[in-house]
């Protein structure tokens, strides 16, 4: 079985700007989930993909609302697939923390799940 590694991230407060995560990939990886909330009613929308392309990933989506979060897996990710991210990669998340500048995240918690290669 593949080694299975997980990255969490958790913005506490009520969001007044959008919320950039960025890290270059320390291996060859595959996303196989993501766990995305806020713990209010809002309109918050989570993109995923890598410096190149914005939504390499996962296309804008609306997150969990009311600590109640909302699971991403390959049904999501763009063309169905698991995506795989090579060595060095820049990888990037996106959260539009209002939508379309309608009620702000509060207190946004983001789990990635990935498995190495």
């Amino acid at each position: 079985m593949q080694n299975m590694f997980q990255q969490t991230y958790h913005v506490a407060g009520t969001l007044g700007a959008d919320v950039s995560i960025v890290f270059t990939a320390p291996c060859a990886m595959t996303l196989v989930h993501v766990s995305a909330v806020g713990s209010n009613a809002h309109n918050g929308l989570i993109t995923i993909g890598n410096t190149t392309t914005a939504a390499a990933y996962l296309a804008s989506a609306s997150i969990g609302v009311s600590n109640v979060p909302v699971e991403f897996d390959k049904d999501d990710f763009v063309d169905s697939q698991y995506p795989h991210i090579t060595d060095g990669t820049v990888f990037a998340v996106a959260l539009d923390y209002n939508g379309a500048a309608a009620t702000a995240v509060h207190d946004f918690t983001l789990i990635l799940t990935f498995v190495e290669g």
